[in-house]
């Protein structure tokens, strides 16, 4: 990570950090502050966590699916009827 003298920003999905190095102050400091600063603004955990986000399903693929689940459970009602389940 390579910093821009007086400061450093991160600008992901609307959101910016910037930290503005003061005088005496070592880039390792200015790193770390920078680190902290993005950690409490959660903006690495919301990257993250739209890295795979998911499609919403249609309303034929959910029903095809509530389809599926009420028969699996009318055929393990049966089979638990029958005996053949504990």
């Amino acid at each position: 990570m390579t910093l821009m003298p007086p400061c450093a920003i991160l600008s992901k999905f609307m959101e910016t950090i910037e930290i503005t190095k003061n005088n005496g102050e070592s880039n390792a400091s200015v790193i770390r502050r920078f680190t902290k600063r993005a950690q409490s603004s959660n903006i690495v955990r919301k990257a993250r966590g739209r890295r795979y986000a998911t499609r919403t399903k249609s309303e034929l693929k959910k029903k095809q699916d509530a389809l599926k689940r009420m028969t699996k459970r009318a055929q393990y009602e049966r089979l638990k009827k029958l005996g053949k389940l504990k």
